[in-house]
């Protein structure tokens, strides 16, 4: 059975207001609350506090660490056991080619629901609003972001402006008052920093969690002293207020936990399987849609499935399918150079379009009027940047004449556009797109259709411009 993480992260923009004492203590005390429970802790920061509070032995270079995670590394080639129980993957300063890996904002979000992490994750995130910061806040099914002071509160709005962006429900995130100095006292209402904090916080739309991290000097020696070391709270700070804070915060995680019935990396797993399933029913509904035949040659493809180089549709998309290289390529070469097979420079001419074709769309725009009959025919490329445009004259092609010239084109127009009593259907015309012969129905999966969809409508403005 799949497992997936619930997900905490700890963010400010602001520097200094004890983001990685409260990721890093809160990884302890949960573990100690929640003995059977897992809880790994990563940061995207680059101070190492996380690698020097949990590491067991000494740091191995060559270990992975959370820049091998981001690159697609399995979690369970990343996460280590540390001290205390608590599992943690190693810090990395080599994390500024991830941004290009993570241009959306819930590539984060896939990963831990595809990395067989379970019970909760902790992230630290660096003191800014980078695309690794972000995609750690959309992941998370709780973000605490400490504040200390006007300075740190008046940051957090850029948080909330994020989720307002994308329309991610707020009710995730919670200020968390940190470093209170309580001996500083107000008159008024307002009677101390944290009184005052949640006040300007409440007002502003902000949700305040009810207890608070007050500042102290035991806490801070634990971080700065002479053996070098960093000590958790709960080992060495017990029978302090920050002590018992800390148990009431993870208290209240734990409620939220356990009151969670699907994390978000579930109900994001959940909603990517949907998503793929309707791409599925798409793309089985495209193949249904396909012509059987060549529409030049008039071979069954299930019969000659080989040399399907090439998928057709039509500007009303009535008429989709797979037409061989070797027919479009005899096509376009009697079509554009009014050659017959059994010219001398045939060959040569088949070999020039055949090379031009495979790289590039063609569109096929029949011009008919009274005295009117020829295509209009042009060359994009997948960017649709015209290459080529010509005029081809079709003698006959009115009266339903061959020529042995043009015979491979009518043949296709007339079957991919005809309508009512054989005349084409008014203003339409096809595409031919080149694709893999070794898997042409690839051209039908999601991308590649939006793609192809995308030039269609590019194509239609294109082609009511005079010629």
């Amino acid at each position: 059975m799949r497992t997936y993480p619930y997900t905490i992260t700890i963010s400010s923009e602001k520097g200094g207001v004890g983001k990685t004492t409260l990721a890093t203590n809160l990884a302890i005390y949960l573990k100690a609350m929640r003995e059977d429970m897992p809880v790994t802790i990563f940061s995207f920061d680059n101070h190492f506090t996380i690698d020097k509070m949990f590491e067991l032995q000494k740091r191995n270079e060559e270990a992975c660490d959370v820049h091998a995670l981001l690159m697609g590394e399995k979690a369970v080639n990343v996460v280590q056991t540390g001290q205390y129980g608590v599992g943690y993957i190693r810090s990395s300063t080599e994390l500024g080619d991830i941004h290009e890996r993570f241009k959306g904002p819930m590539t984060l979000t896939r990963m831990l629901a595809e990395s067989g992490i379970s019970g909760i994750v902790i992230i630290d995130t660096r003191p800014d609003l980078n695309i690794l910061t972000q995609n750690a806040l959309y992941a998370a099914d709780r973000v605490l972001i400490p504040v200390k002071d006007l300075p740190s509160l008046e940051n957090c709005k850029n948080i909330f402006a994020l989720f307002d962006q994308r329309g991610i429900d707020k009710k995730s995130l919670a200020l968390l008052p940190c470093l209170i100095d309580e001996r500083i006292k107000f008159e008024g209402i307002f009677k101390d920093q944290k009184t005052l904090l949640r006040a300007i916080a409440v007002n502003r739309g902000y949700r305040c969690m009810d207890t608070f991290i007050s500042k102290s000097p035991k806490v801070e020696s634990l971080n700065t002293n002479p053996d070098g070391k960093i000590y958790p709270i709960l080992t060495h700070a017990r029978g302090t207020d920050v002590h018992s804070q800390f148990m009431e915060v993870t208290r209240d995680i734990l409620r939220s936990v356990d009151a969670t019935k699907e994390n978000r990396a579930c109900l994001y797993h959940t909603w990517l399987l949907e998503k793929e399933a309707h791409k599925k029913e798409l793309y089985l509904a495209r193949l249904e849609g396909l012509a059987e035949r060549c529409l030049i040659c008039g071979a069954l493809l299930a019969e000659h499935p080989d040399d399907r180089s090439f998928y057709f549709e039509t500007s009303d998309r009535s008429a989709r399918g797979f037409l061989h290289g070797n027919c479009v390529s005899n096509m376009l070469c009697s079509a554009l150079y009014g050659l017959k097979e059994d010219a001398p420079t045939f060959d040569a001419a088949k070999a020039l379009v055949a090379d031009k074709s495979s790289k590039a769309v063609s569109l096929l725009f029949p011009r008919i009027g009274s005295e009117l009959c020829r295509l209009d025919y042009r060359q994009f490329n997948m960017a649709g940047e015209q290459l080529l445009q010509k005029n081809v004259e079709m003698p006959g092609f009115d009266a339903g004449e061959f020529n042995g010239v043009h015979d491979r084109l009518y043949l296709l127009l007339n079957e991919a556009l005809a309508g009512f009593e054989g005349a084409l259907r008014k203003e339409s015309w096809l595409s031919v797109y080149p694709v893999d012969p070794g898997n042409p129905e690839a051209v039908l999966h999601d991308e590649s259709y939006k793609a192809i969809h995308r030039l269609q409508k590019h194509f239609a403005k294109e082609v009511t411009l005079p010629i």
